[in-house]
């Protein structure tokens, strides 16, 4: 019956409690999950997850879509939900680079910030890929900075922060984000020059 329904008709169903409306509308995303499953699936070799493993994070992204979507001309819910996707399913890859170099982590002395951060920051998301142990942050100072990134950075500026943060080279972020090179650069000098400006205030 609600097939013909369109996201938002579907979502009204559901702040009904409707679970028929419920089950059409994941069944909807289902594929785009999926495709995204695979390709984040490519980057967590040796971690020990599968591929329903990243499609149910997938899942947990669409319902916290639903959940908290509120319709609104600037956004559509289909980039929202996407967006909430992704946003699990990054996470659950950068815990898997985390986990994958957690004796490397706890093995080699932490890296220290300068006094206004600028080097620091600087350091952190220039092209470290050869270099793993340098990119490593005492947990005092990555709180710190994961604050001022949320307050200051965009989300697509916050994915590409934090997977740069965790070791992803340029050519990495660009193919998890489907973003070409020079855009992921433009983002970082972006992200350089906001952290700096928050950091020093």
């Amino acid at each position: 019956m609600y097939e013909k329904y369109n996201d938002y008709e579907l979502l009204n169903y559901i702040s009904e409690s409707n679970e028929e409306a419920n089950n059409i509308l994941f069944k909807k995303y289902e594929p785009l999950i999926k495709s995204l499953a695979k390709k984040m699936l490519n980057y967590m070799q040796n971690s020990g997850l599968e591929l329903n493993d990243v499609i149910q994070e997938g899942m947990l992204g669409l319902s916290n879509a639903i959940e908290h979507f509120k319709e609104c001309k600037e956004i559509l819910f289909y980039t929202y939900a996407k967006t909430c996707i992704e946003r699990k399913m990054i996470d659950l890859v950068i815990s898997s680079r985390r986990l994958k170099h957690r004796p490397l982590n706890d093995s080699i002395p932490i890296s220290t910030p300068s006094e206004d951060g600028e080097k620091s920051i600087e350091y952190l998301i220039k092209d470290n890929t050869n270099e793993p142990e340098k990119l490593l942050l005492n947990e005092e100072y990555e709180k710190e900075l994961h604050e001022i990134a949320k307050k200051s950075l965009t989300n697509m500026e916050y994915q590409v922060f934090e997977l740069k943060l965790n070791g992803f080279s340029y050519k990495e972020i660009a193919e998890i984000l489907d973003m070409n090179s020079k855009s992921i650069d433009n983002a970082l000098r972006r992200i350089r020059i906001k952290m700096k400006k928050e950091y020093i205030k």
